[in-house]
């Protein structure tokens, strides 16, 4: 099984994680959360990460999971990439998440193509009269 580790900018990761637990309905397995606020020194949250990475490696890889390209929390998770081994999203949504949760017994390269897929296909403008119809 993949490791998911998200690292995100305060408390947005364990809210994603917590917002997930609820849509499954279960405990997602090897899961993590690292929060990056202002006040952190990356240099010193990149052992932490570094740990969860590890600790999440099963043998089949970890996809870490960011909220901003270019951000503090995405630049961390470049130091962490290691090609099929450790691979990164950025942009996290909640449907990005809930599909990475559901494919985790996937490949890595699938569970990469899932995670961007969920997440585009999460943002959708609608309308009233598209809600509606689920009334």
């Amino acid at each position: 099984m993949i490791g998911i580790l998200i690292i995100a900018h305060g408390s947005l990761g364990n809210s994603l994680l917590e917002c997930a637990r609820h849509v499954v309905g279960k405990e997602p397995q090897q899961v993590a959360c690292l929060a990056v606020t202002s006040d952190d020194d990356p240099t010193k949250t990149l052992p932490n990460a570094m740990a969860l990475v590890a600790e999440l490696n099963s043998g089949d890889g970890v996809l870490v999971l960011s909220d901003m390209y270019g951000a503090t929390p995405c630049n961390i998770v470049g130091k962490l990439l290691q090609p099929g081994v450790v691979e990164g999203v950025a942009g996290i949504n909640l449907p990005m998440l809930i599909r990475t949760i559901n494919y985790q017994h996937e490949s890595l390269q699938t569970l990469i193509e899932k995670a961007v897929s969920g997440g585009r296909e999460g943002v959708v403008h609608f309308t009233r009269e598209s809600c509606e119809r689920y009334d």
